[in-house]
């Protein structure tokens, strides 16, 4: 009896896979495709990338993309976000993504972000938030009951104080919020302000808890 298509392409995909996964120098090619992703990224003017998490030997673009997200300045936020297959709708949508996060499978059996978070940690890209009211609830509402947000932010000093190896660093001097700002755009949509953190030389973190369960 004469394979269907569909069983044709599942032997073909296998096949393919399996050839992919023993190839000798495939860390080789893995070093080279992220010198040349880092370089294509410079060039880039979006704020968002959608990604893809590697599973059976597929290329990692992710360390490259998290180089770049965190390169950002200037109040741009850039984020790298992942798609996620919804188990029970069969609907793909992105959701962002960090180093840390905490993952589960889904529908397909590919990683997704898990939740809800004990901590939730965003440095150096607040000011950029263009809605941070609408930002605050999100995490509260992502956060687990007694879950905590943390916010490292420069500053309100001008940029040309805040030097390092000679050169002003830091977003512009016009973006940068006090820690008084901070609080005032999270606190009471659901979160309480627990803390201020000096971070030397330049930034200082703030602390928030979920409130309620």
């Amino acid at each position: 009896m004469a394979a269907t298509p569909d069983l044709q392409r599942q032997a073909l995909r296998a096949k393919l896979v399996a050839a992919r996964q023993a190839l000798p120098d495939r860390l080789e090619r893995a070093v080279a495709l992220q010198n040349v992703l880092r370089v294509w990224l410079v060039s880039r003017g979006e704020t968002s990338i959608g990604a893809y998490w590697p599973i059976k030997g597929e290329f990692d673009p992710l360390p490259a993309l998290y180089r770049w997200s965190e390169a950002s300045g200037d109040g741009d936020m850039r984020r790298i976000g992942l798609p996620v297959a919804d188990r029970a709708t069969g609907l793909l949508r992105f959701r962002v993504w960090y180093p840390g996060c905490e993952m589960e499978l889904d529908a397909y059996d590919i990683p997704k972000l898990a939740g809800p978070a004990d901590f939730v940690f965003m440095a150096n890209a607040f000011h950029g938030v263009p809605d941070r009211s609408r930002l605050a609830q999100a995490v509260g509402s992502a956060l687990k009951a007694d879950g905590y947000f943390a916010i490292v932010n420069w500053h309100k000093r001008p940029r040309e104080e805040t030097p390092i190896l000679g050169e002003p660093r830091g977003p512009k001097t016009e973006l940068r919020m006090s820690p008084e700002e901070t609080v005032k755009s999270v606190e009471g949509r659901g979160l309480k302000f627990a803390k201020i953190v000096e971070v030397p030389p330049y930034h200082y973190g703030a602390v928030f808890q979920r409130v309620g369960a």
